[in-house]
C-alpha cells in the first residue's frame, strides 16, 4: 500500500512540476521499480568497512550496463567509473558502500541477516544503519539519468563508489591509489546523505561547515593493583580514570569559547576483573569533534594536559603516567560545503523543488570522509547535501522532535527508502547538470 501512495505522490509532482522536471521525474519513476530491486539486495546482504567486494561489483556491473568506463579495486574495492563527453569541468559523483556491525531490528522483510568480521577483528551482525544502501542505489539511478541525458551536457563524469567510510579509511584509500592522478582530476565534488533528522523527500543544505574533524583517541590510564580491601597499599586506576572523565568535561563547558562548538565523548571505560581486586590499569576511548583546526589542536592538548594533571594528583610517578594515543590514522577532517558551488546548487534545487522542499541545515557533529576530496585540492568546488528519511507521518506524530525517532546508526533506523532514493536521484541529476549543462 505505501508503495503505491508514494508512486502516485511521485506521479503527482510529475504532473505540476515545469516540463524539464516532468522529463526528468518521469524517467525516473520509470526506473523505479529496477532501483528498488536493486535497494532491497543491497540492505539484505551489507558489507563492513573495507571488505564491500560484492557491493562493488554491483556498482561496477550497473555503470557498465549505463555505459561508462569501469575500473575496479580502487584504494581497496573502490569502484571508478568514467565517462567522458566532450570539454568541460570534471564532475566527482561520489557515494559510499560499507555498512556498520550493527544488529538489525526494522521489522524489514529484506532485513538483514548477515554477520560479518570487522578489521579489528570483533564479529557482529551487519546492517546498513546508516543508508548506504540508499547511497548506491541512487547513484546507479543518477549515472543512468545522466547517461541518457547526454547531448544537454558536456565534460566528464567521475562516478566513485567508495568503501570505507564508517572507519574514515576509504577515501584516503582511493586517493592514496592515484585517483586524482589515474583518472581525470575533478573541478567539481557532489555527495549526499540520508538524513534521520528531515522529512522524507526534503533537501538539507549547509553552507560552509557541514560536518565535523573526528579524532579518536585512547587513554591508558596506569595503577598500582591489589587487594579491594586495602586500597591504601594500592594507586586505584578506576577512580583516576573516572577523576579524568569527569574533568574532560570542562574542556568544553568551561575552556572553550561558548561560541565554538566542540564534542568530547567517553564512550568506552573498561577496567578490572573481580569485585574485589583493584587493578593496575584502565583504558578509556574517546570521541573528539570540532570543526577547525584551532579548537582540534585545543582540545586534543587538554586531554594530554589533563590525563597528566589527575595522575599527577592522585600521586603517580613520572613513570606511571597516563598514556594518550590520537589515532592519526583514523582521524576525519571537518567538511567545509565551498561557497561558489553550495550557493549556485541551493539556488538550482529552490527552482527545482521549490521552497518547501530545501532548508538551509546546521552543522552537525557527524563525520564525513568526502572532505578529503576538497582537501586534497581545494581548488575543487564540493559539497554534499541531505536527504530526508523520515516518513511525514511519523515526523509529524512526534512534531519533528528527532530525539523521539531513530538516528543514524541506530538498529531501528529504516528511511522511506523509496522518497529518499528518487529525491536524491533526481536532486544529484539536477546538481549535475548545473555543473556540466550546456549553459
Amino acid at each position: 500500500m505505501r508503495r503505491k501512495i508514494l508512486a502516485a505522490m511521485l506521479l503527482a509532482s510529475v504532473m505540476t512540476a515545469p516540463a524539464p522536471a516532468q522529463d526528468l521525474r518521469q524517467a525516473i519513476v520509470r526506473d523505479m521499480p529496477e532501483l528498488m530491486t536493486l535497494y532491497r539486495d543491497l540492505h539484505a546482504n551489507p558489507e563492513l568497512s573495507m571488505v564491500e567486494t560484492r557491493s562493488a561489483a554491483r556498482m561496477a556491473e550497473e555503470a557498465r550496463r549505463a555505459g561508462f568506463t569501469v575500473t575496479t579495486g580502487v584504494g581497496g574495492t573502490g569502484v571508478v567509473a568514467v565517462m567522458a563527453n566532450g570539454p568541460g569541468p570534471v564532475l566527482l559523483l561520489r557515494a559510499d558502500m560499507d555498512a556498520l556491525p550493527v544488529e538489525e531490528q526494522t521489522g524489514l522483510p529484506f532485513a538483514s541477516h548477515a554477520r560479518g568480521t570487522s578489521l579489528t577483528g570483533v564479529e557482529s551482525g551487519v546492517m546498513h544503519a546508516c543508508g548506504h544502501d540508499t547511497h548506491m542505489t541512487a547513484w546507479v539511478g543518477t549515472a543512468r539519468r545522466l547517461a541518457a541525458m547526454r547531448s544537454q551536457w558536456s565534460g566528464t563524469l567521475v562516478m566513485i563508489a567508495q568503501p570505507g567510510e564508517e572507519i574514515g579509511a576509504g577515501a584516503k584509500a582511493m586517493l592514496d591509489d592515484g585517483l586524482f592522478t589515474r583518472f581525470p582530476h575533478p573541478t567539481h565534488a557532489l555527495a549526499f546523505h540520508d538524513s534521520a533528522s528531515l522529512p522524507a523527500g526534503v533537501i538539507g543544505i549547509a553552507v560552509g561547515p557541514a560536518l565535523a574533524n573526528v579524532d579518536s583517541v585512547d587513554i591508558l590510564v596506569h595503577g598500582v593493583g591489589g587487594h579491594g580491601a586495602y586500597p591504601h597499599t594500592t594507586r586505584d586506576p578506576i577512580v583516576l580514570a573516572s577523576r579524568i572523565v569527569t574533568t574532560l568535561q570542562t574542556l568544553v563547558s568551561r575552556e572553550l569559547n561558548p561560541l565554538d562548538s566542540a564534542v568530547v565523548t567517553v564512550g568506552s571505560f573498561h577496567a578490572g576483573t573481580k569485585h574485589n581486586i583493584i587493578s593496575d590499569e584502565a583504558r578509556l576511548q574517546l570521541t573528539v569533534r570540532s570543526f577547525t583546526p584551532a579548537v582540534r589542536r585545543q582540545l586534543l592538548d587538554g586531554i594530554r594536559r589533563i590525563a597528566r594533571g589527575e595522575a599527577l594528583a592522585a600521586g603517580l610517578p613520572e613513570d606511571r603516567l597516563p598514556t594518550v594515543t590520537v589515532r592519526d590514522a583514523e582521524f576525519t577532517p571537518a567538511t567545509v560545503n565551498t561557497d561558489g558551488l553550495t550557493l549556485s546548487t541551493e539556488t538550482l534545487f529552490r527552482a527545482h523543488f521549490g521552497d518547501a522542499r530545501v532548508e538551509r541545515s546546521a552543522p552537525v557533529m557527524g563525520g564525513e570522509d568526502f572532505s578529503r576530496y576538497h582537501l586534497a585540492d581545494p581548488r575543487i568546488e564540493s559539497l554534499i547535501f541531505w536527504v530526508g528519511g523520515v516518513p511525514r507521518a511519523r515526523w509529524d506524530a512526534v512534531h519533528g522532535d528527532v530525539t523521539q525517532l531513530p538516528s543514524l546508526h541506530s538498529p531501528f533506523w529504516a528511511p522511506e527508502a523509496e522518497t529518499v532514493i528518487s529525491t536524491a536521484t533526481e536532486a544529484m541529476t539536477v546538481a549535475a547538470m548545473g555543473v556540466l549543462g550546456r549553459h
